[in-house]
């Protein structure tokens, strides 16, 4: 079947085309994106701005049509914590209904940590043993770990990229802002770490999505255009030495980082605070990098669905 998979992340509008059956890989046939920022177009209240939600409304009617020119027999359309916590979220969703006719479900936090966790095990199997996932996005951060398809623990935290680069790097923070960044990051962090703990060292630990791709390659891993295949990681102690590099440069500078779009610049720096300290705090020397994260779980579980539902995915369209 061909699917579409429409992502309205707190960065970024995705969607991706894929063709799918039951029993192989998802194949990417098409992808386009957008970079809507949600969770930086808030108002003091934490309604999504007009703004916003006009440039939300425009990308998922292009998204539609792109679907229907790629031959998609389906669309899941979700999204995640920048609509998740406005607080003017059901009128937004309506409104994107109302005007494109899609509805978009809402995922809560701990769907997106264990979703995320379904796709890091089916690409690296059963041979990773235990893994614990982490996923810094625009809006959160999302920890998961277990020894099984469902992982054992999974939970979200306010604590993506984007939120914070909004809160705290409006302007160029001094030395006391940083440290109370650094202060409330780790401790929002180890409040929960516990649940993750107890299970002692994961065999394998992983990181997805793009701060944590940008944040590797900026590390010395492989580019993209090497293929998804080629194993890459994230050292601590390389990410420790970049740090105060990262600090110290301009959004220009930070941009013409390998791995880092112009777009997300500002991001890198609060997501390199945050990777650091799930590493630290969860006593880690290292992540390695999945190239499949929060999409591709997604329409594993659709294809897992619809197995058990009867035969070839296509039926039930």
């Amino acid at each position: 079947m061909r699917l579409g998979v429409l992502d309205i992340g707190s960065n970024t509008g995705h969607l991706l085309v894929v063709d799918a059956h039951g029993g192989a890989a998802p194949l990417p046939a098409y992808s386009l994106k957008e970079p809507l920022r949600l969770a930086e177009h808030l108002d003091e209240t934490g309604a999504v701005v007009p703004a916003g939600v006009e440039a939300l409304v425009a990308f998922v009617r292009s998204a539609v049509e792109v679907a229907e020119d790629k031959g998609c027999s389906e669309m899941l359309a979700f999204a995640t914590s920048a609509v998740r916590d406005a607080v003017n979220s059901e009128d937004v969703l309506g409104c994107v209904r109302e005007q494109t006719g899609v509805v978009i479900e809402v995922l809560p936090g701990e769907d997106e940590a264990r979703l995320t966790f379904l796709a890091v095990r089916r690409w690296f199997g059963w041979s990773a043993g235990r893994i614990a996932v982490f996923d810094i996005g625009g809006g959160s951060l999302e920890i998961a770990g277990g020894a099984d398809e469902a992982p054992d623990v999974a939970w979200s935290l306010p604590l993506g990229a984007g939120r914070l680069a909004r809160t705290y790097f409006g302007h160029v923070p001094g030395e006391d802002e940083l440290r109370e960044l650094r202060r409330t990051i780790r401790a929002t962090i180890a409040q929960d770490a516990g649940q993750l703990i107890r299970a002692g060292t994961p065999d394998m630990a992983v990181a997805t999505s793009k701060t944590f791709r940008s944040l590797a390659r900026i590390c010395g891993a492989a580019p993209s255009a090497e293929g998804i295949r080629v194993a890459r990681a994230l050292p601590l102690g390389e990410l420790r030495r970049w740090i105060p590099k990262l600090l110290a440069m301009s959004l220009e500078e930070l941009s013409g980082l390998p791995g880092v779009s112009a777009d997300r610049a500002h991001q890198i720096v609060p997501g390199a605070l945050v990777a650091e300290a799930c590493m630290d705090i969860f006593d880690l020397e290292a992540l390695e990098i999945c190239p499949w994260a929060l999409r591709e779980g997604l329409i594993l579980e659709r294809l897992d669905q619809l197995s058990v539902i009867g035969g070839e995915p296509g039926a039930a369209q």
